[in-house]
């Protein structure tokens, strides 16, 4: 047997799974093993030499490439295992095989279909590839090829995802759990932020003090641990790669203002300001039922002792706890005055489990007490209110039909609050929990149950603890764009991001206003394809179209970006156009005759260099929009050597996720 026989491949996306098949012998084994393993064959007889992992984030939205390659070593065709975790905000863009110089690149499907030719793959005896659910944030895609007697298989995964911001940084995670050692290990991952980054982190869960040391930590990123670095320990086969390598990172920010990046007739704002927190209204309604009994119980007062801790001292908090019957700890939400917390300590303290589950009348409570107490004006008026639930099974006792209790809490709430329900444990109908809160401005999180779920609702309560700005819009003219992301937000909290994109249409100026925020940019583009921009009806640019003629043997179209007003921009300001923001000194001196008459060749003298320059025109479009003005100017020669700080390859990226 040689090579793969009649490959044919199909990537299939859906709900929450994506596969592959291929017209290779044998079926899918539904076998749990990472990047590569061969559990059919012994390791003596595949050979695992190469693993990259290869990361570009550009802008916030990471590029990620995976590559194994194996060598079947065996006198006789053997299966391979291709499989691999990724994160499940990330979706799959290519998955290709190349087997003897032939490589073969999948296909992907709507989501629609994705069940039924998957299913008719696997009937039909196809080998297929799979993606579904691994733990808390990943997706395991898998598959399986049959490869002939001493024959090589390079295995490629292409995936992205838009990170986002959470407690004030970016987190991009990579499981690499290669099970043996490999010859070339490598995980490689370069950040380009035109804002610039603040601080960038690596760790990793299997890092020792020995690999600490291999992690670059600048915005290029590597790691590359030879085989003896990476064994357990010396003369030991097993390896020590084994687990998940995070890369978490910030960008600089201007204080109260957003940043804005524009790319092909598209632009995307990034909003995440520095205010001061708003004071929250929080009931926190604890399901105390018999199924919350032994270890939930005492992992949900444990996280329920550290998260009143934290409790600001301008906030206002409740407790509501439910099982057959609903109790509240006060009548009203109270002020988080130390006595208070004091006093609600000890009475999360002597919770224990009992009766059934009532979720909606627990749940339509914690509403009644916030909607009474708002009223009653005892709460600011300037405050969000939110109800944090925590339960771990089904409604048992009292309404107990999910679509009702969905009505009657939608219905209470009337658009007046966040509800935020956390699933705990395995058996909770987390998708009740996640529609309910999607319904009420908030959103649900599912709690594993294990040594670290105190953690983990600890960094749940993080996340929401502290609100910025309440009902958040972003205001566009209706004839101004074509299509846009969401533009409102319920809620923005600290150590967030609004991120909204938006295409704009040919001719048109656009005008963008914050909620709440002075912040403003024009944008007007005219039919030569001119853009100028002005940022707070002060700083502009102006960015210009230049074309060369056809078939001109190197020179290509390009933008020109010029400043006409740069007095209240940043002293921060970097990169090849800050250099000439506020202009430079020099002088042209020696005018002599060029190659072409009417381009005569000169010297200019600018930062301490003598430089042979050429007299040449452009056009100016902006007056005269079918003809254009003539504007003199110095073409710089050997790609502006002397003129820029550094080499012209400094300046230059060859595509969003390739560098030079």
């Amino acid at each position: 047997m040689s090579g793969l026989l009649g490959v044919r491949l199909l990537l299939l996306w859906g709900c929450a799974c994506l596969w592959l098949s291929s017209s290779a012998s044998g079926a899918l084994r539904e076998t749990h093993f990472y990047l590569l393993t061969f559990p059919s064959v012994s390791l003596s007889q595949v050979e695992v030499y190469s693993v990259t992992v290869d990361c570009t984030v550009t802008s916030r939205f990471a590029h990620t490439v995976m590559t194994s390659k194996a060598f079947n070593k065996a006198n006789s065709s053997q299966e391979i295992f291709f499989e691999v975790e990724l994160p499940k905000t990330a979706f799959i863009t290519n998955f290709s095989m190349e087997i003897e110089g032939q490589v073969y690149v999948g296909e992907v499907k709507e989501k629609e279909k994705a069940k039924k030719q998957y299913e008719k793959a696997v009937s039909s005896g196809q080998t297929a590839g799979l993606v579904k659910a691994s733990g808390r944030k990943m997706e395991k895609f898998s598959v399986s090829v049959n490869i002939a007697a001493e024959s090589n298989v390079t295995f490629v995964l292409t995936y992205e995802e838009l990170l986002q911001r959470k407690l004030g940084r970016y987190e991009l995670l990579t499981r690499v759990k290669p099970k043996t050692l490999v010859q070339d290990f490598q995980i490689v991952t370069n950040i380009y932020e035109p804002q610039g980054i603040s601080y960038v982190d690596a760790h990793a869960t299997f890092l020792s003090n020995e690999l600490l040391p291999l992690v670059e930590k600048t915005a290029h990123i590597s790691f590359s641990p030879t085989m003896e670095q990476q064994r357990k320990c010396p003369g030991c086969d097993g390896t020590l790669i084994d687990g998940d390598f995070i890369v978490s990172y910030d960008v600089k920010r201007e204080k109260n203002l957003g940043d804005i990046q524009i790319v092909n007739g598209y632009f995307v704002h990034f909003f995440a300001p520095e205010l001061p927190k708003l004071p929250k209204n929080v009931v926190f309604v604890i399901d105390t039922s018999s199924s919350m009994r032994g270890r939930k119980m005492e992992q949900t007062r444990d996280a329920m002792l550290a998260i009143l801790q934290q409790v600001h001292e301008d906030d206002h908090f409740a407790i509501v706890r439910f099982d057959t019957v609903i109790e509240t700890w006060k009548d009203s939400l109270t002020k988080a005055t130390k006595e208070n917390i004091t006093e609600a300590m000890d009475y999360i303290r002597r919770l224990y489990s009992r009766g059934w589950t009532n979720i909606n009348d627990a749940v339509l409570t914690a509403v009644n007490m916030l909607v009474k107490d708002r009223q009653m004006e005892r709460l600011p008026e300037r405050s969000a209110d939110m109800i944090i639930l925590l339960t771990d099974g089904m409604p048992s006792v009292g309404v107990s039909n999910i679509g009702k209790i969905q009505e009657n809490v939608l219905t209470a709430i009337g658009g007046n609050m966040s509800l935020y329900c956390l699933g705990f444990g395995n058996d909770v109908d987390y998708s009740f929990l996640d529609v309910m809160s999607r319904q009420n401005k908030g959103l649900a999180r599912r709690i594993f149950e294990a040594s670290d779920a105190v953690a983990q609702l600890q960094g749940f309560y993080d996340e929401v603890a502290s609100p910025l700005l309440l009902e958040v819009d972003m205001h566009y003219p209706d004839n101004a764009v074509d299509s846009l992301t969401t533009s409102h937000f319920s809620q923005l909290f600290n150590g967030t991001e609004i991120v909204v994109a938006v295409r704009l249409p040919s001719f048109q100026a656009l005008m963008i206003d914050f909620y709440s925020f002075s912040y403003s940019v024009d944008l007007l583009v005219t039919k030569d394809r001119s853009l100028t921009v002005t940022l707070r009806d002060s700083v502009k640019f102006v960015i210009l179209l230049h074309k060369v003629w056809k078939k001109h043997p190197y020179h290509r179209d390009y933008l020109g970006f010029y400043t006409l007003d740069s007095h209240l921009l940043s002293p921060g300001v970097h990169g090849l156009l800050g250099q000439f923001y506020h202009g430079i000194n020099y002088e042209v001196a020696d005018l002599h005759p060029g190659k072409v008459p009417e381009k005569p060749d000169a010297t200019m003298y600018v930062k301490g260099q003598e430089l042979n320059v050429t007299r040449g025109w452009q056009r100016d479009f902006r007056g005269d929009v079918k003809n254009g003005e003539n504007v003199p100017c110095w073409f710089i020669h050997n790609n502006g050597t002397g003129l820029i700080d550094g080499h012209v390859t400094d300046y230059i990226v060859s595509g969003l996720f390739k560098s030079v």
